[in-house]
Protein backbone atom coordinates (compact mmCIF):
# COMPACT_ATOMS: atom_id res chain seq x y z
CA UNK A 1 0.00 0.00 0.00
CA UNK A 2 1.29 3.81 -0.82
CA UNK A 3 0.24 7.00 0.60
CA UNK A 4 -1.21 9.34 -1.66
CA UNK A 5 -2.82 12.60 -0.83
CA UNK A 6 -5.11 13.73 -3.28
CA UNK A 7 -6.60 17.15 -3.29
CA UNK A 8 -10.29 18.32 -4.18
CA UNK A 9 -11.95 20.78 -4.99
CA UNK A 10 -15.18 22.24 -6.38
CA UNK A 11 -16.85 25.49 -6.83
CA UNK A 12 -20.07 24.58 -9.01
CA UNK A 13 -23.13 22.79 -8.16
CA UNK A 14 -23.30 22.56 -4.32
CA UNK A 15 -19.74 22.14 -3.92
CA UNK A 16 -19.75 20.38 -0.02
CA UNK A 17 -21.91 17.63 -1.45
CA UNK A 18 -19.98 16.98 -4.53
CA UNK A 19 -16.62 17.10 -1.90
CA UNK A 20 -18.36 14.51 0.34
CA UNK A 21 -19.31 12.56 -2.60
CA UNK A 22 -15.71 12.21 -3.65
CA UNK A 23 -14.48 11.55 0.35
CA UNK A 24 -17.17 8.53 -0.48
CA UNK A 25 -15.78 7.33 -3.82
CA UNK A 26 -12.38 7.28 -2.95
CA UNK A 27 -12.75 5.60 -0.09
CA UNK A 28 -15.22 3.01 -2.23
CA UNK A 29 -11.73 2.63 -4.76
CA UNK A 30 -10.47 -0.97 -5.15
CA UNK A 31 -7.72 -1.84 -2.70
CA UNK A 32 -7.73 1.36 -1.42
CA UNK A 33 -9.10 2.80 1.90
CA UNK A 34 -9.06 6.94 2.89
CA UNK A 35 -7.26 7.17 5.95
CA UNK A 36 -7.49 10.82 6.91
CA UNK A 37 -9.59 13.95 5.45
CA UNK A 38 -9.22 17.77 6.03
CA UNK A 39 -11.84 19.89 6.47
CA UNK A 40 -13.18 21.88 3.65
CA UNK A 41 -11.33 25.33 2.82
CA UNK A 42 -13.09 28.25 0.84
CA UNK A 43 -10.74 29.88 -1.54
CA UNK A 44 -10.83 32.20 -4.40
CA UNK A 45 -11.24 31.20 -7.85
CA UNK A 46 -7.94 30.89 -9.82
CA UNK A 47 -8.48 30.94 -13.54
CA UNK A 48 -10.20 33.06 -16.12
CA UNK A 49 -13.05 35.53 -15.76
CA UNK A 50 -15.40 35.74 -12.79
CA UNK A 51 -15.87 32.67 -10.70
CA UNK A 52 -17.29 31.54 -7.56
CA UNK A 53 -15.07 30.56 -5.08
CA UNK A 54 -13.73 26.87 -4.59
CA UNK A 55 -14.42 24.93 -1.91
CA UNK A 56 -11.29 22.22 -1.07
CA UNK A 57 -10.33 19.72 1.02
CA UNK A 58 -7.32 17.10 0.83
CA UNK A 59 -7.59 13.49 1.41
CA UNK A 60 -5.30 10.68 2.83
CA UNK A 61 -5.55 7.60 0.61
CA UNK A 62 -3.98 4.20 1.22
CA UNK A 63 -4.00 2.47 -1.90
CA UNK A 64 -2.60 -0.19 -3.82
CA UNK A 65 -3.54 1.12 -6.95
CA UNK A 66 -1.00 2.33 -9.16
CA UNK A 67 -0.66 5.74 -10.60
CA UNK A 68 -1.74 5.89 -13.62
CA UNK A 69 -4.83 3.56 -12.57
CA UNK A 70 -5.12 5.90 -10.32
CA UNK A 71 -5.83 8.99 -12.01
CA UNK A 72 -8.16 6.46 -14.67
CA UNK A 73 -10.25 6.30 -11.20
CA UNK A 74 -9.81 10.19 -10.65
CA UNK A 75 -11.33 11.39 -13.65
CA UNK A 76 -13.81 8.53 -13.89
CA UNK A 77 -14.93 10.30 -10.29
CA UNK A 78 -14.82 13.62 -11.93
CA UNK A 79 -16.91 12.81 -14.76
CA UNK A 80 -19.93 11.20 -12.38
CA UNK A 81 -19.72 14.39 -10.94
CA UNK A 82 -20.63 16.31 -14.23
CA UNK A 83 -17.12 17.43 -14.43
CA UNK A 84 -16.42 19.18 -17.87
CA UNK A 85 -12.65 20.09 -19.55
CA UNK A 86 -13.72 23.11 -21.64
CA UNK A 87 -12.10 25.93 -20.62
CA UNK A 88 -8.27 25.45 -18.66
CA UNK A 89 -8.66 26.43 -15.02
CA UNK A 90 -12.16 27.11 -15.39
CA UNK A 91 -15.42 26.73 -13.01
CA UNK A 92 -15.68 22.94 -12.26
CA UNK A 93 -18.37 20.56 -10.25
CA UNK A 94 -15.25 18.67 -8.85
CA UNK A 95 -11.73 18.51 -9.45
CA UNK A 96 -9.16 15.55 -7.92
CA UNK A 97 -5.63 15.93 -8.14
CA UNK A 98 -2.82 13.60 -6.80
CA UNK A 99 -0.26 15.77 -5.28
CA UNK A 100 1.81 13.05 -3.81
CA UNK A 101 1.87 9.79 -4.45
CA UNK A 102 4.50 8.32 -1.90
CA UNK A 103 8.29 9.29 -2.73
CA UNK A 104 7.54 8.90 -6.67
CA UNK A 105 8.46 11.44 -8.83
CA UNK A 106 6.79 10.90 -12.40
CA UNK A 107 6.54 13.44 -15.66
CA UNK A 108 4.88 12.35 -18.20
CA UNK A 109 2.08 14.12 -21.04
CA UNK A 110 -0.58 12.51 -18.33
CA UNK A 111 0.48 12.90 -15.33
CA UNK A 112 2.72 14.99 -12.87
CA UNK A 113 3.95 13.78 -9.61
CA UNK A 114 4.10 16.18 -6.96
CA UNK A 115 2.36 18.32 -8.31
CA UNK A 116 3.67 21.09 -10.23
CA UNK A 117 1.85 24.02 -8.78
CA UNK A 118 1.13 22.41 -5.09
CA UNK A 119 3.99 24.49 -3.44
CA UNK A 120 2.58 27.84 -4.11
CA UNK A 121 -1.27 26.99 -3.18
CA UNK A 122 -2.17 27.65 -0.29
CA UNK A 123 -5.72 26.26 -0.68
CA UNK A 124 -3.38 22.59 -1.05
CA UNK A 125 -1.00 23.63 1.48
CA UNK A 126 -2.68 24.05 4.45
CA UNK A 127 -5.63 21.51 3.98
CA UNK A 128 -2.34 19.04 3.21
CA UNK A 129 -1.31 20.14 6.64
CA UNK A 130 -3.99 18.60 8.16
CA UNK A 131 -3.64 15.84 7.48
CA UNK A 132 -0.04 15.33 6.83
CA UNK A 133 2.72 15.81 9.19
CA UNK A 134 4.24 19.10 9.29
CA UNK A 135 7.54 17.26 8.66
CA UNK A 136 6.47 15.53 5.12
CA UNK A 137 9.45 15.53 2.77
CA UNK A 138 8.29 15.98 -0.52
CA UNK A 139 9.92 14.48 -3.19
CA UNK A 140 12.64 16.93 -3.77
CA UNK A 141 13.54 17.89 -0.62
CA UNK A 142 10.99 20.61 0.69
CA UNK A 143 9.37 20.11 3.69
CA UNK A 144 5.59 20.69 4.48
CA UNK A 145 5.63 22.87 7.21
CA UNK A 146 8.32 24.87 5.71
CA UNK A 147 6.03 25.44 2.73
CA UNK A 148 3.32 26.65 4.64
CA UNK A 149 5.04 28.98 6.66
CA UNK A 150 5.97 30.89 3.56
CA UNK A 151 3.00 30.61 1.49
CA UNK A 152 0.75 33.31 3.90
CA UNK A 153 -3.38 32.12 3.91
CA UNK A 154 -4.76 35.51 1.71
CA UNK A 155 -8.12 34.81 0.48
CA UNK A 156 -8.25 31.57 2.43
CA UNK A 157 -10.67 30.71 5.13
CA UNK A 158 -10.89 27.50 7.17
CA UNK A 159 -14.68 26.14 7.22
CA UNK A 160 -16.37 24.47 9.78
CA UNK A 161 -17.19 21.44 7.84
CA UNK A 162 -15.15 18.26 8.05
CA UNK A 163 -15.14 15.63 5.40
CA UNK A 164 -15.54 12.21 6.15
CA UNK A 165 -15.80 8.84 4.58
CA UNK A 166 -19.40 7.62 5.30
CA UNK A 167 -18.12 4.68 7.03
CA UNK A 168 -16.76 7.22 9.58
CA UNK A 169 -20.56 8.12 10.29
CA UNK A 170 -22.00 4.65 10.29
CA UNK A 171 -22.85 4.35 7.07
CA UNK A 172 -20.35 1.61 5.54
CA UNK A 173 -21.79 0.30 2.17
CA UNK A 174 -19.03 -1.14 1.82
CA UNK A 175 -20.07 -3.50 4.48
CA UNK A 176 -23.52 -4.30 2.79
CA UNK A 177 -24.19 -6.99 0.15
Amino acid sequence: MTTVYISLGSNLGKPLAQLQGAVRALDNLPSSTVTAVSSAWRSAAVGPGEQPDYLNGVVQLHTALAPRPLLDALQEIENQHGRERIVRWGARTLDLDILLYGQDQIADERLVIPHPRMTQRNFVLYPLLEVAPANLMLPGGEELGTLVGGCPPEDLEKTPFQLTPARWRGDDSRDRP
